[in-house]
């Protein structure tokens, strides 16, 4: 499976609880955090409902 690299790129600051709630599930805490995770179908829709807060790339 491939690995995908994820970079919080937007603040938290003043979005939605639930949005907030998934990018702390990614591992991302503050901007410009990093993670690299195993590209799933439960990482994907995450990734899809906050994808303007984010920056993703395959590694």
């Amino acid at each position: 499976m491939a690995r995908l690299r994820i970079e919080l790129v937007k603040s938290t600051i003043g979005r939605k609880p639930v949005h907030i709630a998934t990018v702390k599930s990614l591992g991302l805490k503050k901007m410009h955090d990093i993670v690299e995770q195993e590209s799933t179908p439960e990482l994907k829709g995450k990734l899809h409902q906050v994808s303007y807060l984010l920056k993703v790339e395959e590694v």
